[in-house]
């Protein structure tokens, strides 16, 4: 299971009465917090108290190490002099949330005395520890407030999920068969920049690899594929050609996978040479599986899509790329509608998607089969992540996914949304900004959420929020 290291800080100036109050203390602490992330699949793992230089150089350099660690939660329990964390900080390389917060809610002011205040002087030491963070220039998430209280656990919840995607995100392999789409500008970018930033290893491979892996398709394995489509999708009977090609394109992509240890890539309808359509459905499941996706050579958006979906595991909602296309620009009710070729991700699907065969105008192919369906609606996010050269830019506005009417002949899925606060001032913001017509959309996550990732990544990030009412 992954986890977050519970470190605590303190010193021995106190006493061992002292410290084993603490350590009785950050028990009973990280228990109720691993209790709160127990429906996250993660656990908070108690280190020992911190008391010197060479403890918090120890701790934090395993956290380092630690494969199924995700980030650090930082408490200081009594004053814990900063000098001490500099060793251990300088070597940190997971993300870390600082907890401001006390073992005790309320003060026992008829009580109190210099033992208790030396005991819970949480005040102090997060100042001392804001300050070494602020000077050693670490990024660094803040819960403020008793830890007990909701909303102190869901900026904790908050910090395991976007951990969780910074830690999908330095291990991701990305696969690029062909390159960027010709002519086109937004979709390319810097891939040694993105995994010096991001850890993305973005590789390309020859189309021929992936056509090899589909001539070894066998019927049983193509059968087996066909057990899923039926549980997952709406499939007519007797089995259409086109799906039969489907299914061997994703079950050759599932041994690529498995060779190559890769968790999200792109493909270009300018480069299927061997391949007799366009992938659509195959591409389409995969998403569904959690593989990132971007189509053209968009190396960025597959990358974004897979991280995104590991920020929004276990939480209510759907999360998947999509494409700016046409606006319905009536005025007082202007909306647009997104969609693609063929590529939409059935984790924005309102009801169970449809497997359908349909002529394609673009790229010369056979008639591809593809997941047909109507978006889910609610409010939501959409994302972005553009290379300006000298540096990556995040960029996010709010959204409302709507109900869409009828539309018969556009047989590919499809979302309808309105922009928040309103549609001029969002398309304003998003075309002053560069915003690429690729993108994420969620309604799992918020902005807020993705402002803590570009925080902790060292990202720039742009956001158009709503006013408040």
């Amino acid at each position: 299971m992954k986890k977050l290291y519970f470190v605590v800080g303190s010193q021995d100036l106190y006493g061992e009465e002292t410290l084993r109050k603490v350590k009785e203390d950050s028990k009973k602490m990280a228990a109720f917090l691993n209790q709160q992330l127990s429906g996250m699949e993660i656990g908070v793992s108690l280190q020992p108290t911190i008391r010197n230089s060479d403890e918090a150089e120890t701790v934090l350099c395993q956290a380092s190490n630690d494969p199924d660690c995700l980030g650090v939660i930082v408490w200081m329990h009594t004053f814990s002099p900063a000098k001490m964390w500099v060793s251990g900080l300088q070597a940190l390389r997971k993300p870390m949330i600082h907890l401001a917060t006390q073992a005790n809610e309320k003060l026992p002011y008829e009580t109190i005395d210099m033992d208790f205040m030396n005991l819970n002087q949480s005040a102090h030491g997060d100042r001392e520890f804001s300050f070494i963070l602020n000077h050693l220039g670490i990024p660094h998430a803040i819960a403020v407030g008793y830890y007990r209280d909701p909303e102190v656990v869901e900026q904790i919840r908050q910090f395991a999920r976007v951990a969780n995607a910074i830690d999908r995100s330095r291990r991701l392999k990305t696969a690029t068969f062909g390159n960027n789409m010709r002519e086109v500008a937004v979709t390319d970018g810097d891939r040694l920049e993105s995994q010096i930033r991001y850890g993305w290893q973005t590789n390309y491979y020859g189309i021929g690899d992936w056509v090899d892996l589909v001539a070894k398709v066998t019927d049983k394995e193509v059968e087996e594929q066909f057990k899923i489509y039926r549980q997952k999708y709406i499939l007519a009977e007797p089995i259409e050609p086109s799906v039969v090609e489907q299914a061997k394109y994703e079950v050759a992509m599932h041994r690529f996978i498995k060779e190559t240890g890769i968790g999200a890539f792109t493909d270009n309808f300018q480069d299927l040479h061997g391949l007799r359509q366009l992938p659509g459905l195959a591409v389409q499941d995969l998403m569904d599986e959690g593989i990132g996706f971007g189509p053209e050579g968009d190396y960025k958006t597959a990358c974004l899509d897979a991280v995104l979906m590991a920020m929004s595991e276990h939480e209510k909602g759907g999360t998947g790329f999509i494409e700016d296309y046409t606006y319905d620009l009536t005025p007082g009710k202007e909306v647009e509608l997104g969609s693609h070729m063929l590529e939409v991700s059935p984790r924005l699907a309102k009801n169970k998607p449809v497997v359908e065969t349909h002529p394609l105008g673009i790229g010369g192919k056979e008639d591809p089969a593809r997941l047909v369906f109507a978006g889910i609606t609610g409010k939501g996010i959409q994302t972005t992540m553009i290379d300006l050269g000298d540096h990556f830019r995040l960029i996010a506005m709010p959204v409302e996914l709507i109900d869409a009417p009828e539309m018969p002949k556009l047989p590919v899925a499809r979302l309808l949304w309105k922009i928040r606060p309103s549609f001029k001032e969002g398309l304003r913001f998003w075309l002053e900004n560069g915003g690429g017509h690729h993108s994420v959309i969620s309604t799992a996550l918020t902005i807020d959420d993705l402002a803590l990732f570009a925080e902790l990544t060292r990202s720039e990030f742009v956001a158009l929020r709503e006013r408040d009412k």
